[in-house]
């Protein structure tokens, strides 16, 4: 048995989970998640838990019986928390700001890059070399961090560019110079 997928799901007050086949929606003081689930995937709701059960042990039903749990955990801890990824600006000249909803970015470019955020998702830009995603879905808040991120990767020799909070940069030698 998968060690992750064999864990219940406890579900918090205020949250309202309902299931109609493979369709499993959330609704939470944050907003509501919807998602199909696979059809092999034995899903069901109890009191104030959720269980995940796989059907046989082929290689197919044990590689999504944790996933299922782990996407069905995060559906209900985004509507109730949410998520958000910090991006920093590394770079001389770097900054980013909001302008309405969208996210201006300055990084080294002739003009200034703007990014509409999907719906759902929102940007917050507490300095201006620090960017933070926020949202209820997971998988979204991920993907728009990683278009952010694609603006202007960070590049091994100087480090410059936008990068994960945290995130280590492997940095490069630059050249050696002429040897004698």
């Amino acid at each position: 048995m998968s060690r992750i997928g064999r864990k219940p799901i406890t579900i918090p007050s205020g949250v309202n989970v309902t299931l109609e086949d493979t369709q499993i929606t959330v609704k939470g003081p944050k907003g509501s998640l919807s998602r199909e689930l696979h059809k092999d995937m034995k899903v069901s709701v109890l009191e104030n838990e959720i269980s995940v059960e796989r059907p046989s042990d082929n290689k197919l039903h044990r590689a999504l019986h944790g996933t299922t749990r782990s996407v069905v955990a995060n559906m209900v801890s985004g509507v109730t928390e949410g998520f958000a990824k910090s991006l920093d600006l590394v770079g001389v000249g770097y900054r980013a700001n909001k302008s309405g909803d969208k996210l201006v970015l300055n990084v080294g470019y002739s003009h200034p890059v703007e990014i509409t955020p999907e719906s759902g998702i929102e940007f917050e830009v507490p300095s201006n070399t620090k960017i933070i995603v926020r949202g209820i879905d997971k998988e979204r808040v991920g993907a728009m961090a990683a278009k952010v991120r694609s603006v202007r990767e960070p590049e091994p020799y100087k480090g410059k560019g936008i990068k994960y909070e945290g995130e280590r940069i492997l940095r490069k030698e630059g050249k050696a110079g002429k040897k004698k």
